[in-house]
């Protein structure tokens, strides 16, 4: 969860990112009930993984030097388990180059799902509509 006062800032793409995957899930709904609609948009590709560079750097230094990340949600845990594996096996093609570069690109790169709950999704994706209607009621007046 966010802290107090935190800025996301890929929070922009990220909610286009899902409202992307929103729409292919809906596209072929066919019936399904809201709830499995949110469990597949949550694990359909994302186009990159939704974290800072500098904060994936540091979570892969972590692992590096032994950190579990017992603490951690186990999505939010998941996906630092899988940047940190592509950036070890970037690392055997660039041996020379620095964990924050390696990281850079692997975060850059398409993720294989979000790494959010289905309501997490639901919430966010709520959030966007939201939004969207109170500046079409803007416009109007």
């Amino acid at each position: 969860m966010k802290h107090t006062g935190s800025y996301f800032e890929y929070e922009k793409e990220r909610n286009c990112d899902l409202m992307r995957a929103f729409r292919t899930v809906m596209a072929h709904r066919n019936g399904r009930p809201m709830k499995d609609v949110y469990e597949r948009i949550v694990e359909l590709p994302s186009k990159r993984f939704w974290v800072s560079e500098l904060r994936a750097a540091k979570v892969v230094s972590l692992i590096i030097k032994g950190n579990d990340l017992d603490n951690m949600r186990p999505n939010k845990r998941a996906m630092f388990n899988e940047i940190h594996k592509r950036v070890m096996d970037l690392k055997k093609t660039r041996p020379n180059d620095s964990i924050y570069s390696l990281t850079f690109d692997v975060v850059n790169s398409q993720a294989p799902r979000f790494y959010l709950t289905p309501n997490s999704a639901h919430m966010i994706i709520l959030k966007i509509k939201n939004q969207w209607y109170e500046a079409r009621e803007w416009l109007r007046v």
